[in-house]
């Protein structure tokens, strides 16, 4: 199967040329439709680094080379006028905090309202109704209702099931998922992970799931990469990983996990 989204040999640096910090050494990722692929590794790895890279959401100051490609398009180096296009559009990002994406002071309606009038070019009442249909979906309870009211009044797994609202309204091929989960309590952690799951399979996403959180990964990832000081140190299947670890550092984050080798599909 083809790759939706091809990253290679991505690396990224920061600070003066010369005398600057690597943390993206030579990264290579296929994302493909209808699967998960999970990016796990600990804080600093780097992990987050490589899902941002793929929108040009780093700073100016950062040096990147390598390609990342959505289908024929290099993204990479890609003008920023021409990469908003594809931000929402074709490439979506759910981050680790709602609030990055949710305005505290606008109405849910109005944001998501709003978001798909301007790239769908929807009328006003056929914007609503899109609106509607996304919080229903991600099952967001009376989502009329909820369209007049602000994000502060839902609690912090509706907020992020409103976030995953706002990424998918213009049905993009590809969703970067930031640590989804990470500030939400188990229950409402694994609601989220069963509503991330059906999308993939209804929509045929192509997934980037980013995580230290191994638990996470064994319960949705269809592909694993796990990296360490920039670097992918070890790629697989979900199960293989799981079984039969290669790398010395991916048997250490196995063994930090209670009960890893026996986690099931939620």
């Amino acid at each position: 199967m083809s790759a939706v989204l091809s990253i290679t040999d991505l690396s990224i640096e920061f600070g003066p040329k010369g005398s600057g910090r690597t943390v993206v050494d030579s990264v290579s990722l296929d994302l493909t439709a209808g699967r998960i692929q999970g990016l796990a590794g600990e804080s600093g790895s780097g992990k987050t680094v490589t899902a941002m890279a793929v929108l040009g959401l780093l700073p100016d100051s950062a040096k990147v080379t390598g390609s990342i490609r959505l289908g024929d398009t290099e993204l990479l180096g890609m003008p920023t006028r021409q990469l908003r296009s594809i931000r929402g559009m074709r490439v979506a990002m759910v981050f680790q905090d709602p609030s990055a994406s949710l305005h505290p002071q606008i109405t849910v309606g109005s944001q998501l309202t709003d978001h798909v009038r301007h790239h769908l070019k929807l009328k006003r009442r056929e914007a609503k109704e899109r609106a509607v249909e996304l919080l229903a979906r991600v099952r967001v309870p009376n989502p009329e209702e909820a369209l007049s009211r602000y994000p502060h009044q839902f609690s912090g797994g509706q907020r992020q099931r409103i976030a995953i609202a706002m990424a998918l309204a213009c049905d993009p091929e590809v969703l970067l998922a930031d640590e989804p989960t990470t500030a939400l309590d188990v229950t409402v952690q694994a609601g989220i992970l069963h509503l991330l799951r059906d999308l993939v399979a209804e929509r045929d996403l192509a997934v980037l799931l980013v995580t230290h959180d191994l638990g996470v990964m064994s319960a949705v990832a269809d592909d694993m990469a796990v990296m360490r000081h920039g670097r992918i140190v070890e790629t697989g299947t979900r199960e293989k990983l799981f079984r039969d670890p290669e790398h010395p550092y991916t048997r250490e984050l196995l063994e930090a996990m209670p009960d890893a080798q026996e986690s099931e599909v939620l």
